[in-house]
């Protein structure tokens, strides 16, 4: 299976069309966006009205600039498009489960959509094993390192990483780890950004 993935688009319009150029061009089976879609709760539709275009199926989780209620209704009556924020969705014989959200709790403010450690573990305990794990927050010590050398991620979702072995972990927020990749235990992680990284998965 062939995939895209980008996060923390940020209402950019261009990025959002270079994506889905090369979802039209290459042989993409399924696009996977791993938050921030608008900036600071506004300008949601500026890249969904891009997005909407993809030709195969859609995976998001929301971003802390979005909720998930924010990000389902953008996307309602859209087809082939899988918001997951605790849930999980089957496509092909492949499984990805998906977490939104900033974790841990971000200083930005009432804004943010964020979660603690305790919630974001709860809702991770309904990931499959061997799924592509999808969340906006990196998990901790792995392509989650700030400019200023300071680990951002999350605990809990390092936790589910090394609990559940999933095939793929993808992940963006932490924008100074934008396309980087990291391991942990037989997991590849992804932080994707913006630009879009391919993965092939079997």
């Amino acid at each position: 299976m062939e995939l895209l993935l980008f996060s923390d688009l940020h209402r950019d319009r261009d990025a959002a069309r270079v994506l889905l150029e090369v979802a039209q061009q290459e042989p993409i089976d399924v696009a996977v966006g791993a938050g921030d879609f608008a900036s600071v709760r506004e300008g949601l539709e500026d890249v969904l009205t891009v997005l909407q275009d993809m030709p195969c199926p859609l995976v998001l989780v929301p971003g802390n600039a979005e909720t998930d209620e924010e990000l389902r209704r953008a996307v309602e009556g859209w087809d082939g498009v899988h918001v997951l924020h605790g849930q999980s969705a089957e496509i092909g014989d492949t499984v990805f489960f998906g977490l939104g959200g900033a974790v841990p709790v971000t200083p930005f403010g009432a804004w943010s959509f964020d979660l603690d450690e305790e919630t974001a573990a709860a809702m991770l305990e309904a990931c499959p094993p061997s799924a592509v794990l999808v969340t906006h927050a990196p998990p901790f010590g792995a392509v989650d390192t700030s400019s200023a050398g300071k680990h951002l991620g999350s605990r809990a979702i390092r936790a589910c990483i090394e609990r559940r072995s999933p095939r793929l972990a993808v992940c963006g927020h932490v924008h100074d780890c934008w396309e980087q990749e990291a391991t942990i235990g037989s997991t590849p992680v992804i932080n994707a950004g913006p630009r879009g990284v391919r993965r092939s998965i079997s």
